[in-house]
């Protein structure tokens, strides 16, 4: 049976480097919901113009036409064992017709890790970052600083910060999150499928306990 892993977790909270210990770990593909969306405008898919139509009048596009995308991407050899999903579902009703859709692969989310972490730090982590010009090579001023202030030390470009991290839009980013996101984290907690991991710690030790939480 395959298996589905929903990654959820704020801005900053280490989320995307656990996926990509999980990728090497268990193999499964990392699936972004925005990932899906530029690959399918940017092949003028069918699904993709139908998207489009929505954007481009800046609504969001409707649930059925997400999961449609997703579905085919699940239709791929690569996700036979299973996949990893990160920015969908973000509502309870997505998760709902995800569930629906799962059924048609063999299979059911079976763990959704919860990678949190105290907003104070999560505003550290993200408006310390700093991107170099040239090739978006990523320092951060406390825990990986260039060797030369403001210069990368891979290509010798200069390094500026970008505007979503920049102080006032972090905080924002981080509210919106929580409050899209807690009726989804309910919603799994009553399914008894939340594992709540806490992204506070060294690398290593949240890796660990995302390990320990699948292994159960």
């Amino acid at each position: 049976m395959p298996t589905y892993i929903v990654l959820l977790g704020p801005p900053g909270a280490g989320k995307g480097t656990q996926a990509k210990m999980l990728v090497e770990k268990f193999g499964l593909p990392h699936i972004s919901s925005g990932d899906i969306f530029r690959e399918n405008l940017k092949n003028g898919t069918e699904l993709g113009k139908v998207a489009q139509t929505y954007m481009t009048k800046g609504e969001l596009v409707p649930d059925d036409v997400t999961i449609a995308m997703i579905h085919q991407r699940f239709a791929r050899p690569d996700c036979t064992p299973g996949a990893i999903l990160d920015g969908f579902p973000r509502t309870p009703a997505q998760a709902d017709a995800l569930e629906m859709m799962l059924r048609d692969f063999g299979g059911h989310v079976n763990i959704v890790p919860f990678v949190t972490a105290p907003v104070d730090v999560l505003i550290e982590r993200l408006t310390g970052r700093w991107t170099c010009k040239a090739n978006g090579h990523i320092f951060h001023e406390k825990f990986n600083p260039p060797q030369k202030a403001g210069i990368c030390d891979q290509d010798g470009s200069e390094l500026y910060q970008r505007d979503d991290d920049k102080s006032e839009t972090v905080t924002r980013r981080i509210e919106v999150y929580f409050q899209q996101t807690m009726p989804l984290v309910e919603y799994y907690k009553e399914h008894n499928l939340l594992f709540e991991i806490d992204g506070d710690k060294p690398i290593e030790e949240v890796s660990a306990q995302l390990m320990g939480a699948l292994q159960k």
